[in-house]
Protein backbone atom coordinates (compact mmCIF):
# COMPACT_ATOMS: atom_id res chain seq x y z
CA UNK A 1 0.00 0.00 0.00
CA UNK A 2 1.75 3.26 -1.03
CA UNK A 3 0.47 6.09 1.66
CA UNK A 4 1.06 10.19 1.02
CA UNK A 5 1.96 10.99 4.52
CA UNK A 6 1.71 14.85 5.44
CA UNK A 7 2.38 15.92 8.97
CA UNK A 8 1.36 19.72 8.23
CA UNK A 9 1.92 21.89 11.49
CA UNK A 10 2.33 22.07 15.31
CA UNK A 11 1.78 18.75 16.63
CA UNK A 12 1.31 16.86 13.43
CA UNK A 13 5.08 16.12 13.21
CA UNK A 14 5.08 14.11 16.50
CA UNK A 15 1.82 12.51 16.40
CA UNK A 16 2.64 11.35 12.63
CA UNK A 17 5.88 9.48 13.72
CA UNK A 18 4.17 7.46 16.02
CA UNK A 19 1.64 6.56 13.99
CA UNK A 20 4.02 5.65 10.83
CA UNK A 21 5.91 3.26 14.16
CA UNK A 22 2.24 1.36 14.46
CA UNK A 23 2.14 0.98 10.53
CA UNK A 24 5.80 -0.22 10.70
CA UNK A 25 4.70 -3.12 13.28
CA UNK A 26 1.95 -3.89 11.45
CA UNK A 27 4.20 -4.68 8.43
CA UNK A 28 6.37 -6.97 10.59
CA UNK A 29 3.58 -8.94 12.80
CA UNK A 30 1.10 -9.12 9.58
CA UNK A 31 3.38 -9.55 6.89
CA UNK A 32 2.34 -6.55 5.04
CA UNK A 33 4.37 -3.85 3.31
CA UNK A 34 3.64 -0.08 3.24
CA UNK A 35 5.12 2.62 0.96
CA UNK A 36 5.03 6.28 2.46
CA UNK A 37 6.38 9.35 1.08
CA UNK A 38 5.99 13.21 2.65
CA UNK A 39 4.46 15.91 1.28
CA UNK A 40 3.87 19.47 2.85
CA UNK A 41 0.24 20.99 3.45
CA UNK A 42 -0.65 23.92 5.24
CA UNK A 43 1.87 26.31 7.29
CA UNK A 44 5.00 24.55 6.39
CA UNK A 45 4.19 24.48 2.78
CA UNK A 46 3.21 28.33 2.77
CA UNK A 47 6.92 28.89 4.66
CA UNK A 48 8.27 26.61 1.45
CA UNK A 49 6.66 27.23 -1.53
CA UNK A 50 3.88 29.99 -0.49
CA UNK A 51 0.96 27.66 -1.41
CA UNK A 52 -0.68 25.91 1.47
CA UNK A 53 -1.46 22.86 -1.23
CA UNK A 54 1.56 22.56 -3.34
CA UNK A 55 0.97 21.06 -7.11
CA UNK A 56 3.66 18.15 -5.68
CA UNK A 57 1.58 17.38 -3.07
CA UNK A 58 -1.81 16.68 -5.32
CA UNK A 59 0.53 14.36 -7.32
CA UNK A 60 1.57 12.72 -4.83
CA UNK A 61 -1.65 12.19 -2.94
CA UNK A 62 -3.35 11.28 -5.85
CA UNK A 63 -0.59 8.59 -6.80
CA UNK A 64 -1.37 7.11 -3.15
CA UNK A 65 -3.83 4.10 -1.96
CA UNK A 66 -4.37 6.28 0.93
CA UNK A 67 -3.49 9.87 2.64
CA UNK A 68 -2.35 10.15 6.52
CA UNK A 69 -2.23 13.74 8.05
CA UNK A 70 -1.28 15.39 10.77
CA UNK A 71 -2.48 18.70 11.52
CA UNK A 72 -2.70 22.20 9.49
CA UNK A 73 -2.41 25.76 11.02
CA UNK A 74 -0.97 28.01 14.06
CA UNK A 75 -1.14 31.54 15.00
CA UNK A 76 1.78 32.36 12.87
CA UNK A 77 0.00 32.41 9.83
CA UNK A 78 -3.27 33.96 11.52
CA UNK A 79 -2.44 37.22 9.69
CA UNK A 80 -1.88 36.12 6.03
CA UNK A 81 -4.13 36.58 3.14
CA UNK A 82 -7.02 34.38 3.95
CA UNK A 83 -6.99 33.15 0.55
CA UNK A 84 -3.71 31.33 1.11
CA UNK A 85 -4.39 30.46 5.04
CA UNK A 86 -2.70 27.00 5.89
CA UNK A 87 -6.56 25.37 6.12
CA UNK A 88 -6.82 26.19 3.03
CA UNK A 89 -4.32 23.67 2.31
CA UNK A 90 -6.80 20.86 3.65
CA UNK A 91 -10.19 22.49 2.17
CA UNK A 92 -7.87 22.11 -1.35
CA UNK A 93 -6.56 19.10 -1.22
CA UNK A 94 -10.63 17.31 0.06
CA UNK A 95 -11.41 18.70 -3.25
CA UNK A 96 -8.59 17.48 -5.68
CA UNK A 97 -9.10 14.36 -4.33
CA UNK A 98 -13.14 14.63 -4.70
CA UNK A 99 -13.55 13.19 -0.90
CA UNK A 100 -17.63 13.79 -0.66
CA UNK A 101 -17.73 11.69 2.63
CA UNK A 102 -16.09 12.16 6.10
CA UNK A 103 -16.34 9.43 8.44
CA UNK A 104 -15.93 10.90 12.59
CA UNK A 105 -16.33 8.23 14.86
CA UNK A 106 -17.11 9.07 18.32
CA UNK A 107 -16.55 6.16 20.69
CA UNK A 108 -16.31 6.59 24.55
CA UNK A 109 -13.63 4.08 25.90
CA UNK A 110 -14.88 2.48 28.85
CA UNK A 111 -11.81 3.75 30.51
CA UNK A 112 -11.96 7.43 29.89
CA UNK A 113 -15.59 7.71 31.43
CA UNK A 114 -15.07 10.20 34.01
CA UNK A 115 -13.65 12.90 30.93
CA UNK A 116 -17.22 12.61 29.70
CA UNK A 117 -19.24 15.82 30.19
CA UNK A 118 -22.26 13.85 30.02
CA UNK A 119 -24.70 13.05 33.57
CA UNK A 120 -23.09 9.65 34.79
CA UNK A 121 -26.26 7.73 34.36
CA UNK A 122 -26.18 8.67 30.53
CA UNK A 123 -22.73 7.80 30.20
CA UNK A 124 -23.26 4.19 31.79
CA UNK A 125 -25.90 3.45 28.78
CA UNK A 126 -22.54 4.11 26.35
CA UNK A 127 -21.63 6.29 23.69
CA UNK A 128 -20.80 4.27 20.09
CA UNK A 129 -21.79 6.11 17.12
CA UNK A 130 -20.45 7.51 13.33
CA UNK A 131 -21.16 10.50 11.96
CA UNK A 132 -21.47 10.36 7.90
CA UNK A 133 -21.33 14.01 6.81
CA UNK A 134 -21.25 15.23 3.15
CA UNK A 135 -18.55 17.13 2.32
CA UNK A 136 -18.60 19.08 -0.74
CA UNK A 137 -21.84 20.79 -1.22
CA UNK A 138 -24.23 22.20 0.66
CA UNK A 139 -24.00 26.22 1.90
CA UNK A 140 -20.06 26.01 2.22
CA UNK A 141 -19.66 25.45 -2.00
CA UNK A 142 -23.20 26.52 -3.35
CA UNK A 143 -23.00 29.48 -5.84
CA UNK A 144 -24.41 32.38 -5.79
CA UNK A 145 -22.50 33.09 -2.87
CA UNK A 146 -21.14 36.54 -1.46
CA UNK A 147 -21.81 40.16 0.23
CA UNK A 148 -22.70 42.65 -1.71
CA UNK A 149 -24.95 46.25 -1.39
CA UNK A 150 -28.69 46.12 -1.70
CA UNK A 151 -30.50 49.41 -0.82
CA UNK A 152 -27.99 50.55 0.71
CA UNK A 153 -26.79 47.65 3.02
CA UNK A 154 -24.72 45.16 3.28
CA UNK A 155 -26.28 41.55 2.64
CA UNK A 156 -24.41 38.45 2.72
CA UNK A 157 -25.71 35.25 1.27
CA UNK A 158 -24.86 31.56 0.68
CA UNK A 159 -26.78 28.81 -1.25
CA UNK A 160 -27.45 26.06 0.25
CA UNK A 161 -27.81 23.01 -2.93
CA UNK A 162 -27.63 19.42 -3.20
CA UNK A 163 -28.28 17.54 -6.41
CA UNK A 164 -29.84 14.32 -6.32
CA UNK A 165 -26.66 12.23 -7.47
CA UNK A 166 -24.81 13.84 -4.63
CA UNK A 167 -27.25 13.02 -1.75
CA UNK A 168 -27.60 9.64 -3.39
CA UNK A 169 -23.82 8.99 -2.82
CA UNK A 170 -23.87 10.06 0.95
CA UNK A 171 -26.85 7.84 1.68
CA UNK A 172 -25.19 4.79 0.18
CA UNK A 173 -22.18 5.75 2.19
CA UNK A 174 -24.23 6.04 5.24
CA UNK A 175 -26.29 2.42 4.88
CA UNK A 176 -23.05 0.55 4.17
CA UNK A 177 -21.87 2.08 7.18
CA UNK A 178 -24.46 1.13 9.01
CA UNK A 179 -24.43 -2.21 7.49
CA UNK A 180 -21.48 -2.87 9.38
CA UNK A 181 -22.48 -2.34 12.46
CA UNK A 182 -25.69 -2.19 14.47
CA UNK A 183 -27.68 -1.58 10.86
CA UNK A 184 -29.64 1.46 12.14
CA UNK A 185 -29.25 4.39 10.45
CA UNK A 186 -30.32 8.14 11.23
CA UNK A 187 -30.84 10.29 8.08
CA UNK A 188 -30.66 14.26 9.87
CA UNK A 189 -32.48 17.60 7.95
CA UNK A 190 -34.34 20.36 7.79
CA UNK A 191 -37.40 18.85 6.30
CA UNK A 192 -39.81 20.98 7.97
CA UNK A 193 -38.40 24.44 6.61
CA UNK A 194 -35.99 23.50 4.16
CA UNK A 195 -37.05 22.57 0.01
CA UNK A 196 -33.25 21.27 -0.39
CA UNK A 197 -33.72 19.05 2.49
CA UNK A 198 -37.19 18.04 1.25
CA UNK A 199 -35.41 16.69 -1.41
CA UNK A 200 -32.67 15.12 0.64
CA UNK A 201 -35.03 12.74 2.93
CA UNK A 202 -37.06 11.58 -0.54
CA UNK A 203 -33.60 10.55 -2.23
CA UNK A 204 -33.05 8.96 1.16
CA UNK A 205 -36.01 7.27 1.50
CA UNK A 206 -35.34 6.08 -2.25
CA UNK A 207 -32.31 4.99 -1.63
CA UNK A 208 -33.12 2.89 1.46
CA UNK A 209 -35.10 0.23 -0.34
CA UNK A 210 -31.60 -1.07 -1.45
CA UNK A 211 -30.83 -1.66 2.35
CA UNK A 212 -34.01 -3.16 3.67
CA UNK A 213 -31.79 -4.69 6.68
CA UNK A 214 -30.98 -1.33 7.84
CA UNK A 215 -33.44 0.27 10.12
CA UNK A 216 -33.85 4.14 8.50
CA UNK A 217 -35.36 6.58 10.90
CA UNK A 218 -35.29 10.68 10.49
CA UNK A 219 -34.71 13.39 12.56
CA UNK A 220 -34.61 17.64 12.39
CA UNK A 221 -31.20 18.78 12.89
CA UNK A 222 -32.14 21.11 16.38
CA UNK A 223 -33.79 17.57 17.77
CA UNK A 224 -30.66 15.58 16.89
CA UNK A 225 -28.81 17.95 18.44
CA UNK A 226 -30.80 18.06 21.81
CA UNK A 227 -30.91 14.00 21.55
CA UNK A 228 -26.80 13.91 21.16
CA UNK A 229 -26.98 15.55 24.99
CA UNK A 230 -29.92 13.86 26.13
CA UNK A 231 -29.04 10.09 25.08
CA UNK A 232 -26.16 9.81 22.40
CA UNK A 233 -26.92 5.83 22.98
CA UNK A 234 -29.64 5.80 20.76
CA UNK A 235 -27.25 6.52 17.83
CA UNK A 236 -25.76 4.04 15.52
CA UNK A 237 -24.67 5.99 12.12
CA UNK A 238 -26.14 9.50 11.64
CA UNK A 239 -26.07 10.58 7.61
CA UNK A 240 -26.56 14.47 7.10
CA UNK A 241 -25.48 16.92 5.08
CA UNK A 242 -22.22 19.15 5.13
CA UNK A 243 -23.60 22.33 7.38
CA UNK A 244 -25.66 20.16 9.99
CA UNK A 245 -22.77 17.53 9.81
CA UNK A 246 -20.16 20.26 10.95
CA UNK A 247 -21.92 20.88 13.60
CA UNK A 248 -23.21 17.29 15.04
CA UNK A 249 -20.14 15.91 14.67
CA UNK A 250 -18.19 18.44 16.74
CA UNK A 251 -20.79 17.80 19.20
CA UNK A 252 -20.99 13.73 19.13
CA UNK A 253 -17.05 14.40 19.58
CA UNK A 254 -16.84 17.10 22.33
CA UNK A 255 -19.00 15.12 24.85
CA UNK A 256 -16.93 12.39 24.78
CA UNK A 257 -14.43 14.32 26.90
CA UNK A 258 -10.65 15.24 24.54
CA UNK A 259 -10.85 15.53 21.35
CA UNK A 260 -7.22 14.13 21.09
CA UNK A 261 -8.80 10.98 20.84
CA UNK A 262 -11.04 10.83 18.26
CA UNK A 263 -10.05 10.21 14.60
CA UNK A 264 -11.48 10.40 11.03
CA UNK A 265 -11.69 9.40 7.72
CA UNK A 266 -12.52 11.49 4.10
CA UNK A 267 -13.76 9.20 1.35
CA UNK A 268 -14.60 9.39 -2.32
CA UNK A 269 -15.87 7.13 -4.80
CA UNK A 270 -12.57 5.54 -6.19
CA UNK A 271 -9.84 8.22 -5.16
CA UNK A 272 -7.36 7.78 -2.22
CA UNK A 273 -8.97 8.10 1.48
CA UNK A 274 -8.08 10.88 3.64
CA UNK A 275 -7.44 10.24 6.91
CA UNK A 276 -6.63 12.37 10.41
CA UNK A 277 -7.09 13.36 13.98
CA UNK A 278 -9.99 15.62 14.20
CA UNK A 279 -8.00 17.46 17.17
CA UNK A 280 -5.76 20.99 15.96
CA UNK A 281 -2.33 21.39 15.62
CA UNK A 282 -1.53 22.43 19.33
CA UNK A 283 1.25 24.94 18.48
CA UNK A 284 1.08 25.68 22.32
CA UNK A 285 2.54 21.84 23.20
CA UNK A 286 4.41 21.16 19.93
CA UNK A 287 7.88 19.57 20.37
CA UNK A 288 7.31 19.25 24.09
CA UNK A 289 6.55 15.28 23.69
CA UNK A 290 2.82 16.28 25.11
CA UNK A 291 0.61 15.45 22.48
CA UNK A 292 -1.96 12.50 22.58
CA UNK A 293 -0.86 10.43 19.59
CA UNK A 294 -3.99 8.36 19.77
CA UNK A 295 -5.80 9.85 17.72
CA UNK A 296 -3.74 9.73 14.78
CA UNK A 297 -2.63 6.10 15.76
CA UNK A 298 -6.85 4.98 15.88
CA UNK A 299 -6.90 7.25 12.26
CA UNK A 300 -4.51 4.20 10.86
CA UNK A 301 -6.63 2.26 11.93
CA UNK A 302 -9.77 3.79 10.21
CA UNK A 303 -7.00 4.51 7.28
CA UNK A 304 -6.00 0.42 7.09
CA UNK A 305 -9.97 -1.08 7.46
CA UNK A 306 -11.10 1.82 4.73
CA UNK A 307 -8.27 1.08 2.38
CA UNK A 308 -7.71 -2.56 2.07
CA UNK A 309 -6.46 -3.68 -1.92
CA UNK A 310 -6.57 -6.50 -3.60
CA UNK A 311 -3.11 -6.48 -2.95
CA UNK A 312 -3.31 -6.01 0.58
CA UNK A 313 -6.53 -8.07 1.04
CA UNK A 314 -9.00 -7.15 3.85
CA UNK A 315 -7.21 -5.50 6.87
CA UNK A 316 -10.04 -5.27 8.80
CA UNK A 317 -8.66 -7.26 12.04
CA UNK A 318 -5.44 -5.49 11.46
CA UNK A 319 -8.09 -2.45 12.20
CA UNK A 320 -9.43 -4.20 15.67
CA UNK A 321 -6.18 -5.34 16.38
CA UNK A 322 -4.71 -1.35 16.73
CA UNK A 323 -7.79 -0.35 18.29
CA UNK A 324 -7.82 -3.08 21.10
CA UNK A 325 -3.99 -2.21 21.88
CA UNK A 326 -5.35 1.17 22.36
CA UNK A 327 -8.13 0.39 24.66
CA UNK A 328 -5.47 -1.89 26.63
CA UNK A 329 -3.14 0.51 27.29
CA UNK A 330 -5.89 3.04 28.31
CA UNK A 331 -6.80 -0.04 30.72
CA UNK A 332 -3.28 -0.15 32.27
CA UNK A 333 -3.25 3.50 33.35
CA UNK A 334 -1.32 5.39 30.63
CA UNK A 335 -2.47 8.92 29.80
CA UNK A 336 -1.43 11.96 28.11
CA UNK A 337 -2.33 15.74 29.95
CA UNK A 338 -5.58 15.78 28.07
CA UNK A 339 -7.01 12.66 29.36
CA UNK A 340 -4.78 12.64 32.67
CA UNK A 341 -6.79 11.65 35.82
CA UNK A 342 -5.41 10.77 39.43
CA UNK A 343 -3.90 7.77 39.92
CA UNK A 344 -3.05 7.85 36.26
CA UNK A 345 0.41 7.00 34.58
CA UNK A 346 0.96 10.10 32.75
CA UNK A 347 3.74 9.77 29.77
CA UNK A 348 4.62 12.04 27.24
CA UNK A 349 3.75 11.31 23.36
CA UNK A 350 6.90 8.52 22.52
CA UNK A 351 5.68 7.04 25.75
CA UNK A 352 1.52 6.18 24.83
CA UNK A 353 3.10 5.05 21.71
CA UNK A 354 5.30 2.90 23.24
CA UNK A 355 2.76 1.34 25.40
CA UNK A 356 0.34 0.81 22.57
CA UNK A 357 3.27 -1.30 20.23
CA UNK A 358 3.68 -3.01 23.17
CA UNK A 359 0.15 -4.31 23.06
CA UNK A 360 -0.26 -4.57 19.95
Amino acid sequence: MKICVMPGDGIGREIVVQALRVLDKVAATYGKKFETEEALIGGCAIDATGSPLPEATVRLCKAADAVLLGAVGGPKWDAIDPAIRPERGLLGIRKELGLFANLRPASLFPELKHACFLRPDIVERGIDLLVVRELTGGAYFGTPKGVEVRDGERVGFNNMIYSEHEISRIAKVGFEAARKRRKQLCSVDKANVLDVSRLWREVVIEVSQDYPDVELSHMYVDNAAMQLVRDPSQFDVIVTENLFGDILSDEASVITGSIGMLPSASLGAGNPGLFEPIHGSAPDIAGQNKANPLATILSVAMLLRYSSTEKTGDMTAVAAAIEGAVQKTLSQGYRTGDIREPGCKLVGCVEMADAVLANL
